[in-house]
C-alpha cells in the first residue's frame, strides 16, 4: 500500500472524476443558450439539472452495491462511457425531450464515477490518508467545472451548441480508455473476504448499511452542507449573478471559477483537520451550514443588487460546502466494514443532491409563478430570486434538524462503548497544547 503504484492508480481515476465534473457541470454555463435553443422557460431549463441529479441520487444506492460486488474499475470506465453518449446525444439534440435523454446518460455515468473513486482510496492506502485523499478526490476533481467555465463556454460562444458537448463527448472516451486499460482495483496480493454476493446477502448489507447510525449522521451531513453549492454551480448561480445582480459575464465567469480555487485549497486544509479532530466533524458540519444561511440571508436580504465584496463572501462560503461534504464520506468509512464501503457510501451521496435537486426545481418554480402571476416583467429578476432562493433556508432547516437527530443516536452508542466527545473547548485546547510541544 501507499506505493507509486498506489498514487498512479488513484491519479488516474481522479483524472476520470475530474472528466465526470465537466460533464455534470458543463450545461450550467449553457443555460441561457439552452433557453434558446430549446425555447425552454425556468422551469423546463432546471429540469435538465433536476433530472441528471434524480438519476445521479436514484443510482447511489445500486452503483455502491455494485461498486462492492464488480469493483471500481468496471464502474469508472463503465461511467465515462455512458456519459460519452450522452454528451453526443446532446450535441444533436433541438428538443427538450432530446436534451433530457442526454442528461438521463450523463446523469447515469456520472453515478458510477465518484463511489468508485472513493471506493479505490482505502484499497489502496493506509487509513491515516484516508481522509485528506478523500478531501483531495473530492477537490481535485472540482476543477472540472473551471473546464466547463473557461474551455468549454469559450466553444460554445465561439463554435457553438454542438461543438461544445462533442469535445466533452471526446473527454468522455478519453476517461473511458484510462480507467478501463490502467485502474486496478486493488494491489496484488490482497486477500479477499470471501462473501456470497446473492440478491439476500446484497439487501442485507444494505439494511446493514442503513441502520448503522453513522451512515445516516453522514448522509444528513452531506445533504445539508453540500446542496446550497451546487445548486449555485449547476443551474442558478451563473443566471443570478448575471440577470439578477446584473454582472458581466467576465466577473461572473471570475466568481465561478473561485469557487473552484477555494474549494481546491481549503480541501485538503478541512481533511488534516478531520484527521486531527474526528470527533468534532459533526461540528464543523454545523458551522459551516450555519454560515451558508447567514451569507445567503445577507445576499438576498441587500437593498439592491449586492455589492461585489458581499458576492466574492458568498462565493468564499459556498465553496466551503464541498470539501464539507466530504466529511459524510468519513463517516461512513468510520462505522462500517470495507466489504459494505460503497453501499454505505452510495447512502451518504444521495443526500446532498436530493436536496440540490429538490431545491433546483423549486427555484425554477417560483421563478415561473411569480413571472407568470406579474409580479416582475423579467424571468430572472432580482426581486425574484430574492424569493425564489429562499427556498434554501427551509432545506438547511430539514438538514441541521436531521443532523442533530442522527449525532445523539451515534454518540449515545459512543458513550456505551465508552467514548465521551469532550467539550469543544478542550479538544481545541488539547491540540493547541500538542502542536506548541511538537514545536518545542
Amino acid at each position: 500500500m501507499d506505493s507509486k503504484k498506489a498514487w498512479f492508480v488513484w491519479g488516474v481515476g481522479v483524472a476520470a472524476y475530474l472528466v465526470a465534473i465537466t460533464q455534470r457541470t458543463s450545461f450550467g454555463v449553457a443555460g441561457l443558450e439552452a433557453t434558446e435553443r430549446f425555447n425552454a422557460t425556468a422551469s423546463a431549463l432546471s429540469a435538465f439539472t433536476v433530472v441528471q441529479l434524480l438519476v445521479y441520487a436514484g443510482l447511489q444506492i445500486p452503483v455502491g452495491v455494485l461498486v462492492d460486488r464488480l469493483g471500481p474499475r468496471f464502474m469508472i470506465a463503465t461511467g465515462a462511457a455512458l456519459m460519452c453518449l450522452g454528451q453526443l446525444q446532446l450535441a444533436a439534440a433541438t428538443s427538450v425531450p432530446g436534451g433530457l435523454v442526454g442528461r438521463v446518460l450523463v446523469g447515469s455515468g456520472d453515478a458510477m464515477t465518484f463511489i468508485a473513486v472513493i471506493r479505490l482510496i482505502p484499497a489502496w492506502f493506509p487509513a491515516k490518508r484516508v481522509p485528506v485523499l478523500t478531501q483531495l478526490t473530492g477537490q481535485l476533481g472540482q476543477l472540472g467545472q473551471l473546464i466547463s467555465i473557461i474551455p468549454f463556454a469559450f466553444v460554445l460562444h465561439t463554435f457553438g451548441w454542438s461543438a461544445a458537448f462533442l469535445s466533452t463527448a471526446a473527454l468522455g472516451l478519453l476517461a473511458f480508455v484510462l480507467a478501463a486499460t490502467l485502474v486496478r482495483n486493488e494491489p496484488d496480493g490482497t486477500r479477499h473476504d470471501e462473501r456470497a454476493a446473492g440478491l439476500k446477502d446484497t439487501a442485507a448489507d444494505l439494511a446493514k448499511a442503513w441502520r448503522q447510525p453513522g451512515t445516516q449522521l453522514g448522509m444528513w451531513s452531506h445533504f445539508t452542507v453540500q446542496f446550497s453549492g451546487t445548486v449555485f454551480i449547476l443551474t442558478w448561480g451563473y443566471p443570478f449573478l448575471r440577470s439578477g445582480q446584473g454582472l458581466d459575464s467576465g466577473t461572473a465567469t471570475a466568481l465561478m471559477s473561485l469557487f473552484v480555487l477555494v474549494g481546491l485549497v481549503c480541501g485538503p486544509l478541512l481533511g488534516g483537520w478531520v484527521g486531527r479532530h474526528p470527533l468534532r466533524r459533526s461540528t464543523m458540519v454545523l458551522l459551516i451550514s450555519a454560515a451558508t444561511a447567514v451569507a445567503w440571508a445577507a445576499t438576498l436580504l441587500y437593498p439592491g443588487p449586492a455589492p461585489l465584496w458581499l458576492l466574492v463572501v458568498l462565493v468564499l462560503t459556498l465553496a466551503l460546502g464541498g470539501p464539507a461534504s466530504m466529511i459524510g464520506f468519513d463517516f461512513a468509512r468510520t462505522y462500517n466494514p470495507s466489504h459494505r464501503l460503497g453501499t454505505a457510501t452510495g447512502i451518504v451521496n444521495v443526500g446532498g443532491f436530493c436536496a440540490a435537486l429538490v431545491t433546483m426545481y423549486l427555484v425554477g418554480l417560483v421563478l415561473d409563478l411569480l413571472y407568470n402571476g406579474g409580479f416582475s416583467t423579467e424571468l430572472y429578476a432580482l426581486d425574484s430570486f430574492r424569493i425564489a432562493l429562499s427556498v434554501q433556508f427551509l432545506i438547511l432547516a430539514i438538514g441541521a434538524v436531521a443532523m442533530l437527530m442522527s449525532r445523539r443516536v451515534v454518540r449515545r452508542r459512543m458513550a456505551e462503548n465508552g467514548v465521551l466527545v469532550p467539550p469543544l473547548r478542550q479538544a481545541l485546547a488539547d491540540d493547541w497544547r500538542r502542536r506548541r510541544s511538537g514545536r518545542r
